[in-house]
C-alpha cells in the first residue's frame, strides 16, 4: 500500500493525495456510523430526527447522551452504540494517522546521504 523501506520518500503531492484518500475513507466510516446511530435513536428510542442526530453525534464524539431513554430497548441500543462508537473512533483515528505515521517511520530508514529528503 505504501512505498517499501528501500524506496525513496514519497513526494509531497503523493503524500498529500494519500492523506486525502485516507481522510475520505475515514469520514465515510464515521458517516455510516452516524447514520446507524441516527436511525437507531429515531426508530428504537423514538426520538425526533434532530434529537436522534444530537444523541448519535454526541456519543460518536465521545461526549455522552443528551436525551432521556424511556424503554429498555432504547437503553440497550444506546449502550451497544456507545461501545460501537468507541471502536469507530479508534479505527478512524488509526486510518487518518496511518500515512503520517508511515512517513515519519520511513524517514528513519533513509540513508544520511540520500538527497531525496522531501518533507
Amino acid at each position: 500500500m505504501f512505498e517499501p523501506r528501500e524506496s525513496p520518500l514519497a513526494s509531497v503531492p503523493v503524500f498529500a493525495w494519500r492523506m486525502a484518500k485516507f481522510f475520505g475513507f475515514a469520514m465515510t466510516i464515521a458517516s455510516v456510523a452516524l447514520i446507524i446511530g441516527i436511525l437507531g435513536y429515531r426508530y428504537i428510542a423514538e426520538m425526533s430526527w434532530v434529537d436522534s442526530l444530537l444523541n448519535a453525534s454526541m456519543i460518536l464524539g465521545g461526549m455522552g447522551p443528551m436525551g432521556e431513554l424511556n424503554s429498555d430497548a432504547a437503553k440497550i441500543f444506546a449502550s451497544a452504540y456507545a461501545l460501537f462508537s468507541g471502536l469507530v473512533f479508534i479505527s478512524v483515528m488509526g486510518i487518518v494517522l496511518a500515512p503520517a505515521a508511515h512517513r515519519a517511520l520511513h524517514l528513519f530508514h533513509l540513508d544520511e546521504n540520500d538527497n531525496n529528503q522531501n518533507l
